[in-house]
């Protein structure tokens, strides 16, 4: 396959496809043999009749869609490969000429990634990053190992504290009306999770089970859904039950329960050991981010929107994953915060677009410097990450593709390549 590319603007190329006229009517045949069955011809049991028949009486054309559909990942593919260009979105793909003897001439657009054209990204000045670990950071991290190991209560008697979890039916009145998506029976909501209305969770607290109350509260401005967008509401709640914790004492004994250590001393020092490793990962990726957005303030490039769009989407997913195994939908997190699809999609812009700049500085460097990973650097990631997740080698090569790892450690080597480079102040 010999292609031609032509460049058009905002990163979109344009180049032709031709399915032979031997490949197409193999593809039909397969379309027949995939489709044949839904047809009804007058004269032959249903889903029995010839290929030739159906296209006689259908037209010559009623395989074509399915035949061309069949053939074009692959054939794209290739063209990809021979083209050495990288889509950033799904191609628009037009039929020039068709023919079942001839065959099929195509003409593909597709937006692309852009090259960046790099300014100063060797010697440039950053400032020293660095945290210090306080008593602060130690209490907070010992704290959360007591709640870890709090026992669980039912409070029967007890009402309602911060850090409990209500069971509680609700349902939700504007002006006296009820509002579609204000309703719910047996819902569990941890009191200071700030998951719900503003100020819908405080006025629980106090409250014992069985208690009915009215909750007030006004919906945001911004709220989604614009009839109840900055309206006072009323939510009649009735608390099922209550789960509180009771936390463990600190002491030695808490220390062998939670840890290997023998005593709370030894388990702070463990924990102080490891916060200050977290802090100086925390400094570097820190660091690694000053230098690359001064790169990117000296670089050239026009971003494709697809490419911001996918990276908004990616974090849009990333952070439903992240409610979900907190025990909440997006859509339970839109409707009790008053988001938007929309604002949810403003709210991750800046970022995306700050990552996909990022990433093109990055494969730029790449280019420039020729960096890439070896075989051998490849097989000791793979070594490494199996003994990270106590699995094999073998599994870990299906889960994770050695293009993935490839583009992984060479990403990380441009980085180190870069620090290397630049001068701290």
């Amino acid at each position: 396959m010999s292609l031609k590319l032509e460049k058009l603007e905002n990163s979109v190329v344009k180049f032709p496809l031709e399915i032979s006229a031997e490949e197409f009517t193999k593809a039909r045949k397969r379309a027949y043999n995939k489709e044949g069955k839904k047809f009804n011809i007058p004269g032959f049991r249903k889903g029995k009749a010839p290929q030739k028949i159906i296209e006689q009486y259908y037209g010559e054309a009623v395989f074509y869609d399915e035949a061309i559909n069949s053939v074009f990942p692959d054939i794209y593919e290739k063209a990809l490969d021979e083209l050495k260009i990288e889509p950033v979105a799904q191609p628009d793909v037009d039929v020039q000429d068709i023919n079942g003897d001839s065959g099929v001439k195509l003409e593909v657009k597709v937006t692309i990634k852009p090259e960046a054209k790099l300014g100063k990204y060797k010697g440039i000045e950053i400032k020293k990053h660095e945290h210090k670990v306080t008593d602060d950071d130690i209490n907070h991290e010992l704290e959360h190992k007591r709640e870890q190991g709090a026992r669980i209560i039912n409070k029967e008697e007890g009402a309602i504290e911060s850090g409990d979890a209500a069971n509680i039916d609700f349902e939700g009145f504007v002006d006296g009306v009820a509002f579609e998506g204000g309703k719910d029976e047996g819902y569990t909501l941890k009191i200071g999770s700030n998951t719900f209305i503003p100020g819908f969770e405080d006025q629980l607290i106090g409250k014992k089970v069985g208690d009915e109350c009215d909750v007030k509260v006004t919906f945001p401005k911004e709220y989604h859904a614009e009839d109840l967008a900055g309206k006072d509401a009323i939510f009649k709640v009735k608390v099922n039950s209550i789960e509180g914790q009771i936390l463990p004492e600190l002491d030695d004994e808490f220390a062998k329960d939670v840890s290997e250590f023998d005593t709370l001393a030894e388990l702070k020092a463990d924990i102080k050991k490891h916060l200050e490793e977290h802090a100086a990962e925390h400094a570097k990726i820190e660091a690694e981010d000053e230098l690359i957005e001064k790169i990117v303030e000296g670089m050239e490039v026009e971003i494709p929107q697809a490419m911001i769009d996918n990276e908004i989407q990616n974090r849009i997913q990333n952070f439903s994953q992240q409610l979900q195994q907190q025990g909440m939908s997006i859509e339970q997190y839109i409707q009790f915060t008053g988001a938007t699809v929309d604002s949810l999609k403003e709210m991750h812009k800046e970022p995306a677009t700050k990552q996909v700049k990022a990433n093109l500085a990055i494969d730029a460097v790449i280019k420039a410097e020729g960096i890439s990973a070896t075989d051998e650097e490849i097989a000791a990631e793979y070594k490494t990450l199996a003994e990270k997740y106590n699995t094999e080698e073998k599994m870990l090569r299906q889960f994770f593709g050695e293009d993935s790892i490839k583009h992984d450690l060479t990403v990380r080597k441009a980085i180190e390549f870069l620090m290397s480079e630049a001068k701290i102040k």
